[in-house]
């Protein structure tokens, strides 16, 4: 709740997100002649990165006001990365609800598979939550925390976030859309089923020291 009553994170995510799509669709609109394919990687671009600017102070907030001890002793280690967890990922859910239609209609994107979109949009946007939550409880401590994020958090992301792209592109183009895409979907669900236990088991140790 710290974060909402703050509204840093919601703030830098939403401004970064909207102005890049804004700024992406004066430059980008048709006639400018940008395939699909560049449209639907930019589109995770702009997603990824408001994700990396906002995210990354998921558990900085807690050290700078220093109520991270109080916090400790009131909850449990697991409780409070999937509390983190959970935040970020319906954060990540409404920083696309606004992004995504904005981004069809000022590139005129082709909208394709609806169904198809909103659930690679929302699988997608989770995996890069469970990403950046991760790395973002890794660095919390760390001096240069805002460097270290950005070197650790791009080769963690970079698997879903290549499959979301790739997956966008068949629901915007193939005529078999979900079938093309289901092996993207598989690998975007096995990626948050492997990382979130993974940094369970790690966060615990990372948050008493």
């Amino acid at each position: 709740m710290l974060e909402l009553r703050t509204r840093v994170a919601l703030g830098a995510v939403v401004l970064f997100a909207v102005t890049s799509v804004v700024a992406s669709g004066f430059a980008l609109a048709p006639p400018s002649g940008v395939s699909a394919e560049v449209k639907a990687a930019l589109l995770w671009v702009v997603v990824f990165f408001a994700a990396v600017a906002g995210l990354s102070r998921a558990f900085v907030v807690e050290e700078e006001t220093r109520t991270a001890d109080a916090l400790r002793l009131a909850v449990s280690p697991a409780g409070v990365f999937m509390g983190k967890l959970a935040f970020n990922v319906v954060l990540m859910w409404a920083l696309c609800l606004i992004t995504v239609p904005l981004y069809l209609v000022l590139l005129e994107a082709p909208l394709g598979n609806a169904s198809l979109l909103l659930t690679i949009v929302m699988l997608g946007s989770s995996a890069l939550a469970c990403a950046t939550t991760a790395v973002g409880a890794i660095v919390a401590k760390a001096t240069m925390r805002g460097a270290l994020f950005g070197v650790l958090s791009f080769p963690v992301a970079l698997p879903p976030l290549l499959v979301a792209i790739h997956a966008t592109k068949a629901a915007w183009l193939s005529e078999n859309a979900w079938r093309v895409a289901m092996g993207d979907l598989q690998v975007l669900m096995g990626f948050i089923l492997v990382i979130v236990p993974a940094s369970l088991l790690v966060f615990e140790h990372i948050w008493s020291e």
